[in-house]
Order: structure tokens, then sequence, then C-alpha cells
């Protein structure tokens, strides 16, 4: 499978770093304690400036002519083109000035460790992950790290966006939540005002330990939810219906009448349900946060992208983030009152 992790051609090195362990693609640099901002930044290949110039047009007779209103951006340390027909409001945030998003939390927030970071293609998209301190405990051995994650690009194909993200830790599962519709994301456009708004991002985000103390109280309510295996389906069927009319049959229990690829995917996440070894432990077996965790774990550890880049776009920002959000509001209702929701 295709990482996508960008090759330096000066230093021979792919821009990534990982504390301690290796990504799933084994490329990068590994190090063993957590870097500061500024040595993330090194570790990564992340030190490099991104300028923003004017697209030059060759007119017919051959003289040349600089646009107004249609630029590009480009690495300075080697000159490798990263967007094109970008507008003139487009501004450039650095790579360094995205650390300054996390650099800005340490201040309130001590224990901030940066544990992953990289670019993708020629460097366009860059991302970088944060743990948090503490945890969220569910159960009594089951404990979920709490991280944030930012990704940026410099080619115009999107907006710096932060999220926080749960993970499990016994099989390193993102849990995309959306407690009581309070997002967990922001964006910021590559306007005039991008880079103060990213250095006052923080308090935006509305990351804090009442947020994750509700997370933590949800989890732990849905582990004392049983769930049989049919009701499981159920749930499944209803998180992943790609239209109406097919959740439509699976209300009605008309499922013979939808695709066999929509029966795979069910059948997919429900092998993963009853059958890995993280969904048997006690919080997970036979519980509702069992069937929310193999929902949001079949984007993370079971679906093949094309490459890295589309597992993270899914898992932060697309399909992956939407289904794990339809899910996790789901469980809430259930864990509410189960009769709400029509089990056959």
């Amino acid at each position: 499978m295709a990482h996508q992790i960008n090759y330096n051609e000066q230093t021979q090195k792919h821009s990534f770093f990982s504390v301690r362990e290796k990504a799933w693609h084994g490329l990068g640099q590994i190090v063993e304690d957590y870097p500061t901002s500024a040595e993330a930044l090194k570790f990564a290949g992340l030190d490099f400036e991104v300028s923003k110039l004017p697209n030059l047009h060759r007119l017919p007779n051959g003289d040349e002519l600089l646009s107004d209103n249609s630029f590009f951006t480009f690495r300075t340390d080697n000159n490798q083109i990263l967007g094109d027909k970008l507008g003139s409001d487009y501004q450039v945030v650095q790579n360094e000035d995205a650390f300054l998003f996390f650099d800005a939390i340490v201040n309130q927030q001590e224990g901030i460790l940066y544990e992953t970071a990289g670019a993708l293609g020629k460097g366009e998209r860059i991302f970088i992950t944060a743990k948090l301190p503490d945890f969220i405990r569910v159960g009594y051995d089951d404990l979920i790290e709490k991280y944030l994650f930012l990704t940026t690009s410099h080619d115009g194909s999107g907006s710096i966006t932060a999220a926080f993200t749960p993970i499990r830790i016994v099989c390193n599962n993102t849990l995309n939540a959306a407690l009581r519709n309070q997002s967990n994301c922001l964006k910021i456009k590559h306007t005039n005002n991008a880079k103060e708004r990213l250095q006052q991002a923080h308090q935006l985000m509305g990351i804090s330990n009442l947020y994750a103390k509700e997370l933590e109280e949800a989890f732990n309510v849905w582990t004392k939810v049983r769930i049989t295996d049919k009701e499981v389906l159920k749930l499944v069927q209803q998180v992943m219906a790609p239209t109406k009319e097919v959740l439509e049959n699976v209300l009605h229990n008309r499922e013979d009448e939808n695709s066999t690829h929509f029966k795979n995917i069910c059948n997919n996440i429900l092998e993963y349900a009853f059958g890995s070894h993280t969904q048997q432990t006690s919080t997970t077996k036979g519980t509702l946060f069992g069937a929310y965790n193999a929902i949001t774990g079949y984007y993370q550890n079971v679906k093949s992208y094309k490459n890295e880049e589309q597992k993270l776009k899914s898992i932060q920002f697309g399909t992956g983030l939407q289904r794990s959000q339809k899910a996790f509001d789901l469980c809430l209702k259930v864990a509410k009152n189960k009769q709400e929701f029509m089990f056959n």
C-alpha cells in the first residue's frame, strides 16, 4: 500500500517521526524521548519554509506578465511547487506556526507530548499529533489516551484543521466522538488572520477536562448496557446505511434488497466485533461500548485505503468520522432508553 510520506532528497530521510514505536509504514525517525516543538519540527523534516509568488503568464508576443490574482506556493529549500492557482487572499501558514497551536496549550496544560508529525506528498500537507496528560478510564483496565491532532496544507486544498481525538490504547483505535453536538474539530481558512487564529485556537477548541469527563461517563455507561449479536448487526446496519433507501430496508427487515457491497462491509465490522482480541475485554464483549468500538475500529484497523493520506482524511475528517459520530449519537439514544431503538 502506498504511504505517500514525503522523501527529502537533500537529507535522504522520510519526513516523519514517531516516539518509540514505528508507524505501520515503518518509515521515518524513531526517537526515544518526547521532543520539544523545535526538535519535533526537525525530526519530522518539517523545518522548511513555504513562499507564495504570483503566477507568471507568457503573452503571445513573448512578453511576461505577473498575475494580480493567481499565485503559487513552493518550498524554499528545494523549490518544489506545492500549490498552483491560489487566490490573492491565501495566506501561507508556516509549519513552525502550526506548532504554536500546541505550544499555546502547553502554557495552560502541562504535560502535552509530541508523539508524531510528518509531511505527505511533496510536503504540501503536514500533520502533528500530541498527547494530553491523563486518560479517559473505561471500566477497571481500559484506558483511552487523549490526543490533539492538527493538519494543514500548503496547496490550497483545505483548511487548517485541529481535532480532539481519544485513542483506545488496547487497539490503537481512534474514537471520534461528538458529545451533545459539541464539535471536537476546529477549521481555520488560510486567510489573512489564519496565523493569529491558530495561536488562539486552544480557546475555541473547547477542549476541557469537563469534556473528557463527560466522555468517560458515557463510555462507562455503555459498558453496562448489554447487547446481543442480533442487536449489534442492526446497529451496524443503521450506522453504515449509505442512503435513506438502504436504511428503510434495514428498519423494515428487507436486508435482501440491499447490495452485496453493503452486506460485506457490515459483515467485516461484525467479524472485527466478534473476532478481534481487543473486542474480548470486560468493557467490550457483549456491550454497547464494544459495538461502538467495533464501528470506529473498522475504519482504523480493518478497512483498506489507497494510501496514508486517504486513511488520515477518512478517520479524522471524512467518512470514518461521519460514521463514528453517527454511531456515537445512536449509542447515546440506546443507552438513554434502549426501548427507543427498535431492535428486531
